[in-house]
């Protein structure tokens, strides 16, 4: 006799994110690594407690989005205001299996456009308190053309 499992869509809903109140939520220290040549940090830059040096100390919520997190990063760069400026994240973790860092791309923003990734938490892509946030700056001259899912405000 065969046991047939069924599994029904409603079972493996995704648990939706909790709101977080601000006003009775600590806010973490969020380490935001920056580079304005189009590219992530090494990881052996991460390596043997060294961390790179451009590093912005953000006071954030786990429900910070990518383009609430880039409009802080403006305002210390003036320079990435610019619009077409292009922002890249990922999370920079330790990685459990062997010893040193792991990134992990999570989405990107532009200045001046909406885009598909601006309403995305860090708490949405696991990010843990103690991760490093890397953040690529590419200038509008170097950027990538819009694609589709990007429409101007």
């Amino acid at each position: 006799m065969a046991v047939e499992s069924r599994v029904i869509q409603e079972e493996i809903k995704k648990e939706p994110e909790k709101p977080i109140d601000r006003e009775k939520t600590c806010p973490l220290l969020l380490r935001v690594f920056t580079t304005n040549n189009g590219r992530h940090h090494r990881m052996d830059e991460f390596s043997r407690g060294n961390v790179p040096s451009s590093e912005l100390q953000i006071y954030t919520w786990m429900d910070a989005t990518l383009k609430e997190l880039t409009s802080l990063v403006k305002e210390v760069y003036p320079e990435a205001r610019k619009k077409g400026t292009h922002f890249n994240f990922a999370i920079v973790f330790t990685d459990l299996k062997r010893p040193g860092y792991r990134v992990k791309e999570i989405g990107s923003t532009m200045s001046g456009r909406k885009g598909t990734d601006d309403s995305m938490t860090l708490q949405s892509q696991k990010f843990q308190i103690g991760d490093y946030l890397d953040k690529a700056i590419i200038p509008p001259n170097l950027a990538p053309p819009p694609s589709g899912c990007m429409r101007p405000y």
